[in-house]
């Protein structure tokens, strides 16, 4: 039900705003650039991460009346934990991988108006890792794997501005699939091996608004966006030294900004 509603959600917005979008989108075009964003990750009553990441992000866009993009971002950072339980563990390590393919076709509302839906499939993966660490309580850190495989649906659309400027805005729905956390409890003294549970449930989603410059050969972007994950309870695992282990629910919000050239 929740998926179904956030789908509908993104189309009530745009049947509402999209006859002020114009200029259809070149049939081919790359993008490259640079990503500065705060994560905040939580698990409620359990603990909280949080910190800035810096990235690289990359795309490749054909647009025929089909369009089909792929996206690929690399981000790395160091994040502060704290927690009511362990205590705190300040500048721990974290990189992020994500790659994701998508699909559309290019509606022509108008003469003046194009918007593009689309779909696909998208991999993100997260490492934090606190190992060789030991918190303010006297906890030690560990290395963790954080995977996610989901479906991104949503819509783009672009306006044109005077003086070969344009803006654009993007809203997405994320269908969650599956999630798997490795969790490196052998890096912790004593505990000798590691533990994998699986996250079935959940949801993301995300949005975006920027303006782009138009150049001679090169066009400049910048955008704000926000992205957000909201992933239920794993599933128990037994471990001979831990004893049964579960991956808490959580919640991710990522904001921040993108500057990139298109050509």
């Amino acid at each position: 039900m929740r998926r179904r509603v956030g789908i509908l959600l993104i189309y009530i917005i745009f049947t509402g705003i999209i006859s002020i979008f114009a200029q259809p989108p070149q049939k081919h075009n790359w993008q490259l650039g640079t990503e500065i964003s705060h994560i905040i990750y939580k698990e409620p009553g359990v603990m909280e991460e949080k910190g800035m990441m810096y990235g690289v992000v990359g795309s490749y866009t054909y647009h025929d009346k089909v369009m089909l993009k792929l996206e690929v971002k690399g981000s790395w950072g160091e994040l502060d934990y704290s927690s009511p339980v362990s205590g705190v563990i300040e500048n721990i390590p974290d990189y992020m991988v994500e790659v994701r393919g998508l699909g559309g076709y290019d509606f022509s509302v108008s003469e003046a108006t194009i918007l593009t839906p689309y779909i696909g499939i998208g991999y993100r993966y997260l490492n934090d890792d606190s190992s060789g660490k030991i918190s303010s309580m006297g906890s030690y850190g560990y290395e963790r794997e954080i995977s996610y495989l989901y479906s991104p649906i949503g819509v783009e659309a672009n306006a044109d501005l005077k003086g070969g400027w344009s803006y654009g805005i993007g809203l997405e729905y994320d269908i969650f699939w599956d999630g798997t956390v490795k969790t490196h409890l052998s890096d912790v003294p004593g505990y000798l091996y590691d533990v994998e549970n699986d996250q079935d449930i959940g949801y993301g989603g995300r949005i975006s608004i920027g303006v782009q410059k138009k150049g001679e050969s090169i066009d400049f972007l910048l955008a704000l966006f926000v992205k957000y994950w909201n992933i239920k309870e794993s599933n128990y695992v037994y471990h001979p030294v831990a004893g049964w282990v579960v991956e808490p629910k959580n919640s991710s919000t990522e904001y921040g900004v993108k500057f990139a050239l298109k050509f």
